[in-house]
Protein backbone atom coordinates (compact mmCIF):
# COMPACT_ATOMS: atom_id res chain seq x y z
CA UNK A 1 0.00 0.00 0.00
CA UNK A 2 2.62 2.53 1.17
CA UNK A 3 4.42 1.36 -2.37
CA UNK A 4 1.15 2.52 -4.19
CA UNK A 5 0.84 5.88 -2.24
CA UNK A 6 4.19 6.81 -2.78
CA UNK A 7 3.93 6.11 -6.47
CA UNK A 8 0.81 8.11 -6.57
CA UNK A 9 2.07 10.89 -4.75
CA UNK A 10 5.30 10.93 -7.59
CA UNK A 11 2.64 11.31 -10.58
CA UNK A 12 0.75 14.48 -8.53
CA UNK A 13 4.16 16.12 -7.67
CA UNK A 14 5.30 15.55 -11.15
CA UNK A 15 2.49 17.27 -12.71
CA UNK A 16 2.32 20.19 -10.24
CA UNK A 17 4.47 22.72 -11.79
CA UNK A 18 2.96 21.53 -15.20
CA UNK A 19 -0.21 22.51 -13.91
CA UNK A 20 0.83 26.32 -13.15
CA UNK A 21 0.62 26.02 -17.52
CA UNK A 22 -2.15 24.37 -18.01
CA UNK A 23 -4.75 26.13 -15.49
CA UNK A 24 -4.66 29.03 -17.38
CA UNK A 25 -5.86 27.35 -20.27
CA UNK A 26 -8.17 25.88 -18.71
CA UNK A 27 -9.56 29.49 -17.40
CA UNK A 28 -9.29 30.82 -21.21
CA UNK A 29 -11.09 27.72 -22.10
CA UNK A 30 -14.36 28.66 -20.12
CA UNK A 31 -14.05 32.30 -20.98
CA UNK A 32 -14.15 31.41 -24.92
CA UNK A 33 -16.71 28.99 -24.68
CA UNK A 34 -19.13 31.44 -22.62
CA UNK A 35 -18.64 33.89 -25.45
CA UNK A 36 -19.29 31.44 -27.77
CA UNK A 37 -23.05 30.78 -26.30
CA UNK A 38 -22.01 27.22 -25.50
CA UNK A 39 -24.42 25.98 -22.69
CA UNK A 40 -22.48 25.98 -19.04
CA UNK A 41 -23.69 21.76 -18.93
CA UNK A 42 -22.07 21.66 -22.50
CA UNK A 43 -18.86 23.31 -21.40
CA UNK A 44 -18.37 21.29 -18.18
CA UNK A 45 -18.79 17.75 -20.19
CA UNK A 46 -16.52 18.59 -22.95
CA UNK A 47 -13.84 19.03 -20.05
CA UNK A 48 -15.30 15.84 -17.69
CA UNK A 49 -15.68 13.79 -20.22
CA UNK A 50 -13.52 14.88 -23.73
CA UNK A 51 -10.67 16.01 -21.62
CA UNK A 52 -8.43 17.16 -24.31
CA UNK A 53 -7.57 20.62 -24.18
CA UNK A 54 -6.46 21.61 -28.22
CA UNK A 55 -9.66 19.62 -29.23
CA UNK A 56 -11.94 21.28 -26.81
CA UNK A 57 -10.53 24.60 -27.92
CA UNK A 58 -10.86 23.72 -31.86
CA UNK A 59 -14.06 22.62 -31.22
CA UNK A 60 -15.30 25.93 -29.71
CA UNK A 61 -13.47 28.06 -31.97
CA UNK A 62 -15.29 26.07 -34.93
CA UNK A 63 -18.36 26.27 -33.18
CA UNK A 64 -18.27 30.35 -33.11
CA UNK A 65 -17.91 30.68 -37.06
CA UNK A 66 -20.70 28.27 -37.78
CA UNK A 67 -18.74 24.73 -38.98
CA UNK A 68 -20.72 21.95 -40.19
CA UNK A 69 -20.60 19.36 -37.35
CA UNK A 70 -18.79 16.77 -39.26
CA UNK A 71 -15.70 19.17 -39.97
CA UNK A 72 -15.74 19.53 -36.29
CA UNK A 73 -15.86 16.01 -35.32
CA UNK A 74 -13.28 15.00 -38.30
CA UNK A 75 -10.94 17.75 -37.01
CA UNK A 76 -10.62 17.02 -33.28
CA UNK A 77 -10.48 13.40 -34.12
CA UNK A 78 -7.33 14.23 -36.30
CA UNK A 79 -5.96 16.03 -34.17
CA UNK A 80 -6.23 13.61 -31.04
CA UNK A 81 -4.50 11.20 -32.88
CA UNK A 82 -1.30 11.46 -31.41
CA UNK A 83 -2.71 9.89 -28.24
CA UNK A 84 -2.51 6.71 -30.08
CA UNK A 85 1.18 7.49 -29.97
CA UNK A 86 1.27 8.10 -26.37
CA UNK A 87 -0.46 5.03 -26.02
CA UNK A 88 1.96 2.73 -27.83
CA UNK A 89 4.67 4.11 -26.12
CA UNK A 90 3.17 3.23 -22.72
CA UNK A 91 2.30 -0.24 -23.77
CA UNK A 92 5.03 -2.20 -23.01
CA UNK A 93 5.08 -0.67 -19.71
CA UNK A 94 1.02 -0.98 -18.69
CA UNK A 95 0.13 -4.18 -20.61
CA UNK A 96 0.39 -6.32 -17.84
CA UNK A 97 -2.40 -4.41 -16.31
CA UNK A 98 -6.25 -5.33 -16.08
CA UNK A 99 -8.87 -4.12 -18.91
CA UNK A 100 -10.19 -1.74 -15.84
CA UNK A 101 -7.22 0.18 -15.26
CA UNK A 102 -6.40 0.12 -19.19
CA UNK A 103 -9.46 2.06 -19.98
CA UNK A 104 -9.15 4.51 -17.02
CA UNK A 105 -5.37 5.64 -17.95
CA UNK A 106 -6.62 5.62 -21.45
CA UNK A 107 -9.34 8.13 -20.61
CA UNK A 108 -7.24 9.78 -18.52
CA UNK A 109 -4.18 10.13 -21.04
CA UNK A 110 -2.68 13.33 -22.11
CA UNK A 111 0.10 15.13 -23.58
CA UNK A 112 1.44 16.03 -20.33
CA UNK A 113 0.74 12.97 -18.27
CA UNK A 114 2.29 11.40 -21.36
CA UNK A 115 5.45 13.23 -21.21
CA UNK A 116 5.84 12.64 -16.83
CA UNK A 117 5.26 9.09 -17.21
CA UNK A 118 7.51 8.24 -20.21
CA UNK A 119 10.12 9.87 -18.49
CA UNK A 120 9.69 8.07 -15.41
CA UNK A 121 9.70 4.60 -17.40
CA UNK A 122 12.35 4.66 -19.85
CA UNK A 123 15.49 3.35 -18.85
CA UNK A 124 13.61 0.33 -17.52
CA UNK A 125 12.87 -2.46 -18.48
CA UNK A 126 9.06 -3.16 -19.56
CA UNK A 127 9.45 -6.48 -17.27
CA UNK A 128 10.69 -4.60 -14.11
CA UNK A 129 7.71 -2.16 -14.12
CA UNK A 130 5.32 -5.04 -14.57
CA UNK A 131 6.41 -6.18 -10.52
CA UNK A 132 5.90 -3.03 -9.19
CA UNK A 133 3.22 -0.69 -8.56
CA UNK A 134 4.28 2.05 -10.85
CA UNK A 135 1.28 2.57 -13.18
CA UNK A 136 -0.07 4.49 -9.83
CA UNK A 137 2.18 6.83 -10.94
CA UNK A 138 0.67 7.52 -14.13
CA UNK A 139 -2.71 7.62 -12.70
CA UNK A 140 -1.29 10.16 -10.05
CA UNK A 141 -0.10 12.23 -13.02
CA UNK A 142 -3.37 12.02 -14.72
CA UNK A 143 -5.52 12.78 -12.35
CA UNK A 144 -4.11 15.68 -10.85
CA UNK A 145 -4.81 16.96 -14.40
CA UNK A 146 -8.00 15.99 -14.96
CA UNK A 147 -9.10 17.53 -11.41
CA UNK A 148 -7.53 21.09 -12.26
CA UNK A 149 -8.66 21.09 -15.95
CA UNK A 150 -12.17 20.72 -14.01
CA UNK A 151 -11.53 23.45 -11.51
CA UNK A 152 -10.28 25.79 -14.08
CA UNK A 153 -12.96 25.31 -16.50
CA UNK A 154 -15.51 26.18 -13.87
CA UNK A 155 -13.26 29.08 -12.82
CA UNK A 156 -13.24 30.22 -16.81
CA UNK A 157 -17.05 29.35 -17.18
CA UNK A 158 -17.86 32.05 -13.67
CA UNK A 159 -15.00 34.93 -14.43
CA UNK A 160 -16.52 34.66 -17.94
CA UNK A 161 -15.34 38.39 -19.96
CA UNK A 162 -14.10 39.76 -16.56
CA UNK A 163 -10.27 38.51 -17.76
CA UNK A 164 -8.61 41.36 -19.37
CA UNK A 165 -6.90 40.25 -22.79
CA UNK A 166 -4.01 41.94 -21.44
CA UNK A 167 -3.02 38.71 -19.20
CA UNK A 168 -2.27 37.11 -22.06
CA UNK A 169 -3.02 33.77 -20.18
CA UNK A 170 -3.50 31.49 -23.14
CA UNK A 171 0.24 32.21 -23.53
CA UNK A 172 1.52 29.58 -20.96
CA UNK A 173 -0.31 26.73 -22.61
CA UNK A 174 2.63 27.08 -25.59
CA UNK A 175 5.28 27.58 -22.83
CA UNK A 176 4.23 24.54 -20.98
CA UNK A 177 4.49 22.26 -24.27
CA UNK A 178 7.63 23.68 -25.10
CA UNK A 179 8.83 22.74 -21.58
CA UNK A 180 7.25 19.09 -22.22
CA UNK A 181 8.70 18.77 -25.52
CA UNK A 182 12.33 19.61 -24.49
CA UNK A 183 12.98 16.76 -22.20
CA UNK A 184 11.92 13.71 -24.98
CA UNK A 185 13.55 15.15 -27.85
CA UNK A 186 16.19 12.62 -27.51
CA UNK A 187 16.82 11.28 -31.11
CA UNK A 188 17.15 11.62 -34.85
CA UNK A 189 13.86 11.23 -35.12
CA UNK A 190 12.24 13.07 -32.48
CA UNK A 191 13.86 16.22 -33.20
CA UNK A 192 12.99 15.97 -37.20
CA UNK A 193 9.60 15.25 -36.15
CA UNK A 194 9.25 18.41 -34.18
CA UNK A 195 10.79 20.79 -36.36
CA UNK A 196 8.72 19.52 -39.56
CA UNK A 197 5.10 20.01 -37.78
CA UNK A 198 6.56 23.17 -36.54
CA UNK A 199 7.11 24.58 -39.60
CA UNK A 200 4.29 22.80 -41.47
CA UNK A 201 2.17 24.70 -38.58
CA UNK A 202 3.48 27.90 -39.02
CA UNK A 203 3.32 28.05 -42.84
CA UNK A 204 -0.21 26.54 -42.58
CA UNK A 205 -1.60 28.88 -40.04
CA UNK A 206 -3.39 30.56 -41.94
CA UNK A 207 -5.76 27.69 -43.59
CA UNK A 208 -9.51 27.74 -42.22
CA UNK A 209 -10.81 25.59 -39.94
CA UNK A 210 -7.24 25.57 -38.05
CA UNK A 211 -6.65 22.75 -40.72
CA UNK A 212 -3.34 23.84 -40.80
CA UNK A 213 -2.80 22.37 -37.30
CA UNK A 214 -4.54 18.74 -38.74
CA UNK A 215 -1.56 19.23 -41.51
CA UNK A 216 1.12 19.58 -38.63
CA UNK A 217 0.16 16.61 -37.17
CA UNK A 218 0.32 14.51 -39.98
CA UNK A 219 3.23 16.31 -41.47
CA UNK A 220 4.97 15.73 -37.87
CA UNK A 221 4.15 11.83 -37.47
CA UNK A 222 4.99 11.00 -41.12
CA UNK A 223 8.08 12.60 -41.17
CA UNK A 224 9.22 10.84 -38.05
CA UNK A 225 8.21 7.84 -39.26
CA UNK A 226 10.40 7.78 -42.20
CA UNK A 227 13.39 9.04 -40.37
CA UNK A 228 13.13 6.56 -38.17
CA UNK A 229 13.09 3.64 -40.71
CA UNK A 230 16.28 5.08 -42.48
CA UNK A 231 17.95 4.82 -39.02
CA UNK A 232 16.90 1.52 -38.67
CA UNK A 233 18.02 0.57 -42.28
CA UNK A 234 20.84 3.04 -42.54
CA UNK A 235 22.20 1.17 -38.84
CA UNK A 236 23.02 -2.63 -40.46
CA UNK A 237 24.86 -0.66 -43.06
CA UNK A 238 27.05 1.03 -41.31
CA UNK A 239 27.62 -1.54 -38.94
CA UNK A 240 28.66 -3.44 -41.67
CA UNK A 241 31.20 -0.91 -43.43
CA UNK A 242 32.64 -0.74 -40.16
CA UNK A 243 33.21 -4.31 -40.04
CA UNK A 244 34.44 -4.07 -42.96
CA UNK A 245 37.43 -1.45 -42.34
CA UNK A 246 37.85 -3.42 -39.00
CA UNK A 247 39.40 -6.54 -40.91
CA UNK A 248 41.05 -4.63 -43.46
CA UNK A 249 43.22 -2.76 -40.68
CA UNK A 250 43.53 -5.65 -39.19
CA UNK A 251 44.84 -7.36 -42.82
CA UNK A 252 47.01 -4.41 -42.58
CA UNK A 253 48.55 -4.64 -39.40
CA UNK A 254 49.39 -8.60 -40.62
Amino acid sequence: MQSRLSEFRGGVLAQLPILLGTSPFGLVYGVLAAEAGLPFEITVAMSLIVFAGSAQFIAVELFMVGTPGVIIVLTTFIVNLRHMLYSASLAPYLQHLSRGWKYLLSFLLTDEAYAASIIQYEGTEPAAVRETHRHWYVLGASLALWVSWQISTLAGIVVGTAVPDSWSLDFALPLTFIALLIPVLRDRPAVIAALVAGTVAVLAYSLPYNLGLVLAVLAGIGAGVISERHADTAAPEAEAVEAVEAQSCQETIQ
